[in-house]
């Protein structure tokens, strides 16, 4: 019976190829949509999972209170000593790590040298993240101060093969370090990535912040593994008063948070995970499955379009003792064949576009053919589409009665009342209007956030890391590359413009309010030159300069620090940082440090000689942006010629800042024109079904003497009230969703009205453009065509 109903499939889908081509090219698109969406959702879900023991490891974190014991902020460095007491007091937990950003180093095999992104951590690091050594011992790679653990990828860029043990790295063209381990790479969706590892004593011996430090200082993460998960509890309930024990002026509070889902659930209100990028993966699924039925609809649509075709089939078989079960077998049979078709097709479309979407993304995604669940999925995605895609069609046209659709009466059919296609593509186009208006709104969002005021110009400003002898020869460098005639002005900062890099709590000024000690502040050290060279404006006061001795021990307060502090006249008045008296020379306007979708905290700026971590220099508008650095590398290559010049432009920093909203607004474009397109299909097919049945009266209409418009306006109004009842529905809830999606800003966007009148205008023109040509060919055709046989 199987072989049989196969037969007849492949004939009936032979007989009508262009609607096969058209179901099979609308299905193929749904489901690769669909597929390029859920293994992007399936990428994010598994940030951070991809090692074993991934349950039983968390990262500590803590939140702050004010004076009143209500959570203020809450951070994921959770205080420098709080390792050390961790490891003292808690037996459920296996194994603590501090990790420290190394920065993006200079690392060399003698012959060739690499810029590397490492990290400094203790031993325990290995053991908590179980990173699969090719080379090397785990249990003792980092015992020793100057040995290093590096990637496979780093060690095939250095020697060209991972055979590599006990071989030399010179770091910083400074220190001889040992290989003594390998690891594999890092899968994509890694949150913790570098290129080698060195182990804490030795950031000990390079760093003294690493050696002397303060419990209210936060410089490193603490990570941990805990022996039992159910136990994490007991844990918090041991940790929450470590910190407020060794800093009774700053209260907070310690707690354990699962590492697996710091990437997608960082969002914390009142000290509770409250949401983050989770959203946007929930936002995903529901375009895909959103997709994927549109797409199903549309194969409904196209399949009873045909009815009339088929109805004179159905009446013979029924005739001849077919029963409805053999007809529903023998359509959903059709269904199955069309929807193997569409899977292989789109599994051929993924594999062609995935190098596109991991480009366009900066993921990489990949198809794991081995994966048993990737089978499955497949297997539930034909199972699930072929039974939505052909149940219905195949209820409603084995109902029909033989006796009428023999007397071509099929349209007739009352099993299924005919309303229910024009739900379905209400349903279509209200779902189409939502992600237009989605799409505009993201996009709005984002122009709204790179026209808000940074705070500095970052237009020709630059930087570069202060490395090797750079920090020795920087008044030459800044001589020289002034001369150049590159730059107007040159300074030092202790971090770059593009992300914050010190944060601090315990700051003291005169007549502090009870808890002000608990305020956190942002920290930037910095030289002389600081305003001139970063354009940040001042509201008060001045800029360090050397004609000034004392400014060596001058601060600038940001606005917003001159607010929480309550000071009504700032200027000259003397503050303490860490028991150092600082007095305040100048105010300046906040600027975007952090995220530029949140205010800022409070910002201090001191003058540190040594704070050589960036060089920030004003470019001359005068030169085009090549020549700058053309001129700016020549200086940096005599002076330091171990390493190499590496200027990066401020404005594409802050650009990135942007890159998460910029994804959403991608694929909410990409794939809202896909369930457009689809969603015109199935319209498509509706007035193709419509069409159909009603050729003779529009035959009898032409005799009588409608003209073509009268026809094509028959047809066409029917249609775009579907659209505009799907704009009733589909805009409010649009609206509602996305208001909801803004709230995560604390700046951010309005919904106009403008937007949601461009989404049903522009979903309008489409429709009618769609509906229009199959109106004109209904009303073009020969009336005598339609009547000969009355």
């Amino acid at each position: 019976m199987f072989k049989l109903n196969l037969k007849i499939a492949l004939r009936n889908l032979w007989r009508n190829k262009t609607s096969s081509v058209i179901n099979i090219i609308g299905l193929a698109i749904g489901l690769a949509s669909c597929l390029l969406l859920l293994l992007y959702v399936n990428y994010e879900w598994n940030f951070d999972r991809g090692f074993k023991g991934a349950d039983k490891v968390y990262q500590v974190m803590i939140n702050f209170q004010d004076a009143s014991g209500k959570i203020t902020s809450t951070y994921g460095a959770p205080g420098n000593g709080v390792d050390g007491a961790i490891r003292k007091r808690i037996p459920e937990i296996d194994a603590v790590a501090r990790i420290a950003g190394g920065g993006n180093t200079l690392i060399a095999n003698g012959r060739t040298s690499f810029k590397k992104v490492g990290v400094f951590a203790d031993p325990e690091l290995l053991k908590i993240f179980n990173y699969e050594f090719i080379a090397g011992n785990p249990a003792t790679a980092l015992d020793v101060p100057n040995s290093i653990v590096i990637t496979e990828q780093t060690a095939k860029l250095l020697f060209g093969g991972v055979n590599v043990l006990n071989k030399s790295i010179k770091y910083k063209n400074e220190r001889d370090l040992t290989i003594t381990g390998v690891i594999k790479d890092f899968p994509g969706n890694t949150s913790i990535k570098f290129d080698y590892i060195l182990p804490w004593s030795f950031h000990e011996q390079v760093n003294e912040n690493a050696r002397i430090w303060s419990w209210a200082s936060f410089s490193w993460l603490v990570m941990v593994k805990v022996n039992d998960p159910s136990k994490v509890d007991l844990i918090n309930s041991k940790i929450k008063g470590i910190f407020n024990e060794r800093t009774p002026d700053t209260k907070g509070e310690n707690f354990l948070f699962p590492f697996a889902k710091t990437h997608l659930y960082s969002k914390f209100v009142n000290g509770k995970s409250v949401g983050g990028d989770i959203e946007r993966i929930y936002l995903f699924i529901g375009l895909a499955f959103g997709i994927l039925l549109i797409a199903c609809i549309n194969f409904m649509n196209m399949a009873t379009a045909k009815s009339e075709r088929r109805a004179k089939e159905v009446g013979i078989k029924k005739t001849i003792g077919a029963t409805r079960a053999s007809l529903i077998m023998q359509f959903l049979t059709e269904a199955m064949v069309l929807t193997i078709g569409s899977v292989l097709l789109a599994i051929t479309v993924v594999e062609l576009t995935l190098p596109i979407f991991n480009n366009l993304l900066g993921t990489e995604i990949s198809i794991d053919y081995g994966n048993i669940w990737y089978w499955l999925v497949i297997f539930g995605v034909v199972l699930v589409t072929g039974l939505l895609s052909g149940l219905y069609p195949a209820l409603f046209l084995s109902a029909f009665n033989p006796i009428q659709t023999l007397k071509r009466k099929a349209a007739r059919a009352k099993s299924i009342p005919v309303n229910l296609r024009q739900v379905l593509v209400v349903g279509q186009f209200c779902f189409a209007i939502m992600l237009i208006i989605a799409t505009l709104v993201i996009y709005k969002q984002i122009s709204f956030i790179k026209n808000r005021p940074i705070g500095y110009q970052a237009n020709l400003l630059a930087e570069m890391p202060q490395e090797g002898e750079l920090a020795r020869k920087f008044e030459v460098f800044k001589s020289e590359v002034l001369k150049t005639g590159a730059v107007t002005a040159v300074n030092q900062a202790s971090g770059s413009f593009s992300s914050v890099s010190n944060w601090f709590l315990g700051f003291e000024w005169p007549n502090q309010a009870p808890g002000g000690r608990e305020i956190v502040f942002n920290r930037l050290e910095t030289t002389y030159d600081f305003v001139k060279t970063s354009g940040v404006e001042l509201v008060a006061g001045r800029d360090f300069s050397k004609d000034f001795a004392s400014d060596t021990a001058g601060v600038l307060l940001s606005s917003s620090a001159v607010k929480v502090m309550n000071l009504q006249s700032p200027l000259g008045t003397m503050v303490k940082l860490h028991g150092n008296e600082l007095k305040v020379i100048g105010v300046f306007k906040e600027f975007i440090w952090d995220s530029p979708y949140q205010s800022g905290r409070p910002m201090i700026i001191n003058f540190n000689r040594d704070a050589g971590f960036n060089i920030n220099m004003r470019l001359n508008p005068s030169n085009s942006l090549s020549r700058n650095v053309e001129l700016i590398s020549a200086v940096a290559k005599r002076l330091n010629p171990g390493y190499p010049v590496d200027v990066k432009f401020v404005d594409n920093l802050f650009a990135q800042k942007l890159q998460s909203e910029k994804t959403l607004g991608i694929l909410a474009n990409l794939f809202g024109s896909i369930a457009i397109f689809i969603s015109c299909m199935g319209l498509y097919g509706l007035v193709t079904y419509s069409a159909e049945q009603r050729t003779k009266e529009f035959g009898v209409r032409r005799v009588l003497g409608a003209s073509v418009s009268n026809i094509m306006k028959l047809l066409s109004v029917s249609f775009l009230k579907m659209v505009f009842v799907a704009a009733c529905v589909g805009a409010p809830l649009a609206y509602y969703l996305m208001s909801k999606w803004l709230t995560n800003f604390e700046f951010r966007t309005t919904i106009s009205l403008s937007i949601v009148l461009i989404s049903i205008i522009g979903t309008a023109v489409i429709a009618f453009l769609t509906v229009g040509f199959q109106a004109y060919k209904a009303a073009k055709a020969n009336p005598v065509e339609a009547l000969k046989y009355e």
